[in-house]
């Protein structure tokens, strides 16, 4: 699939948001913009259940095989190299690390962080617990996809999405409950971080990428009317910030999260729509930010505690300059491992999938003959 400026300025958004939470403990002179700064993963979820679902539904949709080894070749490149630099960083090098805490190293290899942080003691690299529940995400959906599909039927999808949003609304209202005794720790354990209570993202935007697939003509009604989709879009992100005022709250634990999934993904589905001004909005450096974005999320934190030790009493009597100097260590950052690993072996990526491809050309042509 092209890059497209309306989804490239929606994933730059998302990962100058959550740099904005995360640098909530800095000072941030925006409170409102770290306040809520959370939301810019569940864009991230809402963008990548679409442009996956596509990239699965799509071959399915068309009467052909989808490639499970082109797909998870595809995912590893994609996810593994830098993760696992930033990883050994972690491990290695503990001045590295935002917090002095850091979960064992096969928790992070498995990708089960999220399932078994003990949040209280070790917050260094937390911000993982969003790759676990991807992979996650990246291991099931080809299977269940190629499930579904074997005989396509909106009652189906329309179960599964009942299911998946409303069990997870239920299952946060009795976590909640659950960890209201032991305080926000637990909150973020029970409530926040495991993959079953984060899965509204996704479906919605595999919901999307289904409607592309299987209904055509309905997914082109969309992007005729896709100002109305960003408008709609961002009224249920107004929602869900409107109820996350008390974030550790029941109402939020419960709501915000289909909300704000909801929001997201409408405005996934505007600026998707290739002939119309909400997907070909183009902001100077937006495009640089959605690409170097995975490497950016990686390493912000670290970057943020390696300036805050070296000049951070300095910084903090000056907001503006404290922003631009935090800003520009997390881009710096950023910049070194994407351009270090993550773009090298995305370029060795697609050159192993054209291989791959020009051998099962090859053998289709054997075999024919």
């Amino acid at each position: 699939m092209s890059r497209l400026p309306g989804l490239d300025l929606l994933r730059a958004i998302a990962i100058v948001w959550v740099m904005f939470f995360h640098a909530a403990r800095l000072g941030s002179p925006w409170p409102p913009m770290s306040q809520f700064g959370w939301m810019g993963v569940d864009l991230f979820f809402a963008l990548s259940g679409y442009l996956i679902g596509w990239q699965a539904l799509r071959p399915l949709s068309q009467g052909r095989r989808l490639s499970f080894g082109d797909f998870y070749l595809r995912r590893a490149f994609r996810v593994l190299p830098a993760f696992w630099v930033v990883l050994a960083l972690y491990l290695w090098w503990p001045e590295f690390r935002e917090k002095p805490g850091l979960q064992p190293a096969w928790q992070f290899l498995s990708f089960s962080v999220n399932l078994l942080i003990d949040y209280g003691n070790n917050k260094a690299f937390s911000h993982a617990w969003s790759l676990c529940v991807e992979e996650h995400f990246y291991l099931v959906f080809p299977l269940l996809a190629l499930w579904l599909t074997r005989k396509p039927a909106l009652w189906k999808a329309a179960v599964l999405v009942a299911v998946l949003v409303g069990g997870g609304m239920a299952l946060r209202a009795w976590a909640w409950q659950l960890s209201l005794p032991d305080g926000a720790n637990a909150w973020v354990e029970n409530v926040y971080y495991p993959t079953w209570m984060r899965l509204d993202g996704l479906v919605f935007g595999v919901a999307l990428a289904a409607i592309r697939a299987y209904r055509p003509r309905t997914w082109e009604a969309m992007m005729r009317r896709s100002g109305l989709l960003a408008l709609f879009g961002l009224i249920g992100v107004g929602a869900a910030i409107a109820v996350s005022r008390d974030r550790l709250g029941l109402q939020a634990s419960v709501w915000a999260f289909p909300l704000v999934s909801l929001g997201m993904a409408l405005l996934v589905a505007a600026g998707a729509a290739e002939q119309r001004w909400t997907g070909r909005l183009r902001v100077p450096g937006a495009a640089w930010l959605a690409a170097a974005s995975f490497s950016l999320y990686l390493t912000h934190k670290a970057s943020f505690a390696l300036l805050e030790r070296a000049h951070g009493a300095t910084l903090e009597a000056n907001g503006p300059l404290a922003l631009a100097a935090y800003a520009a260590a997390a881009l710096l950052g950023g910049a070194l491992l994407y351009y270090s690993v993550e773009r090298p072996f995305l370029r060795l990526r697609e050159r192993l999938v054209q291989q791959r491809a020009q051998a099962a050309d090859t053998a289709g042509a054997t075999a024919t003959i």
